[in-house]
């Protein structure tokens, strides 16, 4: 664990000689299901092996010490434990600092504070949840260092709260649950209405997940995504005028197809039509996953993406160049855009055999029209959030 002894060095320059614990929080890569999850729909995501270390030692006041090893030029962030506040000054600190306060707010007052520093191995602002990686990382270090003894669906909970109201970004559940959640060579398929979810084996018969990265950083809070929301939910109120639902993602293709034209806004109904298609679209995939039919839940993916850019409009040319050359590429069994959208990465499932000439053919093309290279990587599929031994 080379990364850990770099962060030990790291820790003590910064902080002094102490005796620390190591955590790891996972990012996430949604295979399918995409804008689904504030939908009241379904989402299959899985937690991967790139995410966010932290080394931790407890302190004797209220205040906390943080430091990214990946943003050196913001130095040392400190923070009181108690009554914290968003501040700009803060930066990325904002996500773990509203973990430790929504945590109060619901009654787990911290007893003294942590000096903590952080590594992440995630691409920054990829669409990989770099800040849900953060989030939960902070939830699982609070809940195992002061023994609240808080099931990690709880802690998954605390930190989508954290990011919704202490940061602002209105997002669902699924970042928090597949980072929280994940297992090892498994995705999860999470209804994010109730929170139901069950693992499924990805069998992907001789392929790996592909994730290319557009390297063309994204900021979801002041992109689009609380838009598409607020759209989703204005096409949601019409149509329960018309039937009881509580979510889009209660309807079945035919029954939003029946019920469509109550939607006034040509642009609302695109939204909600994603919206309720993805959701069904997620479902058959993960049936076809599990009979073994991998070829169609490829097939499945590129309709997703095809659906994202035309009736969701969040692709944008980089995410949009990346899936077409992917279709076009020997091996490869399907692609699309994950994560928010706007930039970040596609995930594509690619023969083995096929990967190198994936990258390099993909590679070339993107460069000479976008005028800059992707970055791939293959996905290992890994567990949550957790203390290292």
């Amino acid at each position: 664990m080379k990364i850990l002894d770099e962060m030990q060095e790291v820790f003590q320059e910064k902080f002094g000689a102490a005796q620390t614990h190591a955590y790891f929080s996972p990012g996430r890569v949604n295979l399918i299901g995409e804008h689904t999850d504030y939908n009241g729909g379904h989402v299959f995501p899985c937690a991967i092996s790139l995410g966010t270390y932290a080394l931790v030692a407890p302190r004797t006041d209220g205040i906390s010490r943080l430091y990214s090893m990946n943003v050196p030029e913001q130095g040392v962030v400190q923070f009181p434990m108690h009554g914290a506040v968003k501040s700009d000054a803060y930066g990325w600190a904002n996500y773990p600092i509203g973990v430790v306060r929504v945590m109060e707010d619901a009654g787990h007052r911290a007893a003294h504070g942590f000096d903590i520093v952080l590594y992440g191995t995630l691409p920054n602002g990829a669409g990989l949840s770099s800040s849900a990686s953060i989030e939960v990382l902070m939830a699982v270090i609070l809940n195992d260092e002061l023994n609240l003894g808080i099931d990690m669906v709880e802690l998954v909970k605390f930190s989508q709260k954290a990011e919704n109201e202490f940061v602002g970004m209105n997002c669902g559940i699924m970042d928090q649950f597949a980072v929280g959640m994940g297992k090892k060579d498994c995705a999860i398929l999470l209804d994010c209405n109730t929170l139901s979810y069950r693992y499924s084996k990805l069998a992907l018969d001789g392929c790996s997940i592909v994730i290319t990265n557009t390297n063309k950083t994204h900021s979801l809070v002041t992109s689009a995504y609380n838009e598409r929301r607020a759209q989703c939910e204005s096409a949601l109120k019409a149509l329960q005028k018309v039937k009881p639902i509580k979510a889009l993602g209660e309807l079945t293709n035919a029954e939003f197809d029946a019920i469509a034209s109550a939607i006034p806004d040509p642009v609302e109904r695109r939204r909600a039509r994603h919206a309720v298609y993805e959701n069904n679209r997620t479902l058959e995939a993960v049936k076809a996953l599990e009979a073994n039919d991998v070829k169609r839940f490829g097939e499945l993916m590129n309709a997703s993406h095809v659906s994202l850019r035309d009736d969701y409009e969040v692709t944008g040319p980089e995410l949009d160049t990346l899936a077409e050359l992917a279709w076009q590429q020997n091996g490869v069994l399907g692609s699309r855009m994950t994560g928010g959208g706007f930039a970040g990465c596609t995930v594509s499932i690619v023969r083995d055999a096929a990967i190198p000439a994936f990258e390099k053919n993909v590679g070339d093309a993107y460069t000479a029209k976008i005028g800059y290279a992707p970055s791939f990587y293959v996905a290992n599929i890994a567990d949550g959030a957790r203390r290292l031994s």
